[in-house]
């Protein structure tokens, strides 16, 4: 059963929101890093991120489809496509985290690495915005 801040449109908002900002900061440090010829201290920030988008960003989005992706679709199940629209985000976040680790494993902090971390961004907030607006707008639904 999800917690009720999923099913509230403005606590979600606020957990999707401080998520992104945290992983938004983040980068920035560690592209400052990088800047700075800071490269081992920015391996580990990066590592320190990829560990960030796992435990916060992607166990949310596992959270979401534990309980409450499910529970919305029994309510309205017209919901239904929306949801797998949404669960396909989620995969993509995790594809891509996946990548960054190998990508991080094999060759280091790269700017390919870089690219994805900011390519993450875009996915989250693009798909933050639409889990809003399709499960939680009522006006919109």
């Amino acid at each position: 059963m999800p917690g009720p801040a999923l099913k509230q449109l403005h606590a979600h908002h606020a957990i999707h929101q401080g998520a992104l900002t945290g992983a938004i900061q983040k980068t920035d440090e560690v592209k400052r890093l990088l800047k700075a010829g800071e490269d081992e201290v920015a391996k580990m920030a990066a590592d320190h991120l990829l560990e960030y988008w796992e435990t916060r960003i992607i166990a949310h989005a596992d959270a979401e489809e534990d309980g409450f992706y499910q529970e919305m679709v029994g309510l309205h199940p017209e919901l239904e496509r929306a949801v797998i629209q949404l669960t396909r985000d989620h995969d993509l976040m995790r594809t891509m985290a996946k990548d960054i680790k190998r990508m991080l494993a094999e060759d280091g902090l790269t700017p390919d690495v870089m690219q994805q971390f900011e390519a993450l961004i875009v996915v989250d907030d693009i798909h933050s915005r639409d889990e809003e607006r399709m499960l939680l707008d009522e006006p919109n639904r």
